[in-house]
């Protein structure tokens, strides 16, 4: 298996930094450190919890309502929803507190897990429509294989679809507006040219979520237009035509993963998992594939930040926990393996064990690990040690 230079697909600094106020480095694509050496994340979480007038970006989504509501009894918005915390309380905010009647769009996971499957259906059954889109299962185990080779990641496919599933569905239906939770990109640290905008550019979803890979970059990698089909986007033409637009709702109301959870526990039957997901140690957030830890395994391999640091530095911005005690969660479970489900994920993409070895280490910076005379990596510059 040929080394990737990911320093170099990703532009990555060369030295590790952290955060001074979370538990982010620089590595993570698209951040940006002040000269205080403060993240761009915390800097936006400072940013909307001192500055913004939330009463009136309530009005703004008031307004953005009162533009769409049918009031005929047809659907008005599309909100992505998979039954977890985000986007059931995004729905259930919009019909309750809005009066709007969203029709509800899931992305079909890799391999659901109990929990998520039970989620979702406790979400329909509070009194939501909803669409589920499931693509051809070969074609998407092929793509899933190749995602994992060739971009380090094999959630890519489904990405593709939860991306793309919602503008499909708002140009089939002619429902212009669609309403994510948060943008990942501001909230988490990326991309800030949308901080201060409701809304997004489709034209950006290649760089921001597809890793500058759309769906028919897999042409040349032995699928065919039949295969990838519905992964695509609807043409512009036909978005333009449609006037779909993709608005955040983390914009007009402050965003609190942790709070949406209990809004969710009470309002829509969702329900945690028994145990902590692996790699971290929540037990609410991304529920719904048994390959979700691959996908934070894989981001961890890459760029030295696992699941933990992603849940610990938002938790911190979201005054849930201070940094040190982040600091011990990353020490304890950041980078744990996805045990529970490898023998399957091995079986799903037909690869064995050794192959799966080769591709992990592939995809390793040495600008980011180590490797002892005994065989075994190691982070350079974890955060308990250089911080």
């Amino acid at each position: 298996m040929s080394k990737q230079n990911v320093q170099t697909l990703y532009n990555l600094p060369g030295q590790v930094k952290y955060c001074k106020k979370c538990t982010i480095s620089n590595q993570r694509p698209r951040i940006i450190f002040n000269t205080e050496g403060i993240c761009s994340a915390c800097q936006f979480a400072d940013y909307k919890r001192n500055k913004i007038d939330w009463e009136s970006r309530n009005e703004e989504l008031k307004d953005l309502c009162n533009l769409h509501r049918r009031g005929n009894g047809s659907h008005d918005v599309i909100v992505p929803c998979s039954g977890g915390k985000d986007g059931s309380y995004v729905a259930h905010k919009l019909r309750e507190e809005f009066g709007m009647n969203p029709l509800c769009v899931t992305w079909a996971p890799l391999r659901y897990t109990e929990i998520g499957r039970q989620n979702l259906d406790a979400f329909i059954k509070s009194g939501f429509s909803h669409l589920l889109g499931t693509p051809n299962p070969m074609a998407t185990r092929k793509l899933t294989q190749l995602s994992f080779k060739h971009l380090g990641d094999p959630f890519q496919p489904f990405i593709y679809g939860q991306t793309n599933f919602p503008l499909q569905i708002s140009v089939k239906y002619n429902i212009p507006l669609i309403v994510y939770g948060e943008n990942g990109e501001v909230e988490y640290g990326g991309d800030m040219k949308n901080a201060f905008k409701p809304t997004r550019k489709i034209s950006d979803h290649n760089l921001h979520y597809f890793s500058g890979k759309p769906p028919e970059y897999w042409y040349d990698h032995g699928l065919s237009k039949t295969d990838l089909f519905p992964f695509f986007p609807p043409s512009y033409e036909e978005l333009k035509n449609n006037k779909t637009e993709i608005h955040f709702f983390g914009y007009y109301q402050y965003w609190d993963p942790q709070e949406n959870y209990y809004y969710c526990t009470e309002k829509t039957g969702f329900k945690p998992n028994s145990e902590r997901s692996e790699g971290t140690y929540s037990k609410y957030a991304s529920l719904d594939d048994k390959f979700d830890g691959f996908h934070f395994y894989l981001a961890y391999i890459k760029f030295g930040i696992g699941r933990t640091t992603s849940d610990a530095s938002h938790e911190i911005r979201d005054s849930k926990i201070d940094r040190e005690e982040g600091k011990y969660l990353v020490k304890m479970y950041d980078g744990e393996f996805p045990k529970l489900y490898y023998q399957e994920f091995l079986d799903y993409c037909n690869i064995s064990e050794e192959e799966f070895n080769l591709i992990i280490d592939s995809w390793r910076s040495p600008h980011i690990w180590g490797k002892k005379p005994d065989g075994k990596w190691f982070l350079k510059s974890p955060i308990w040690e250089v911080d």
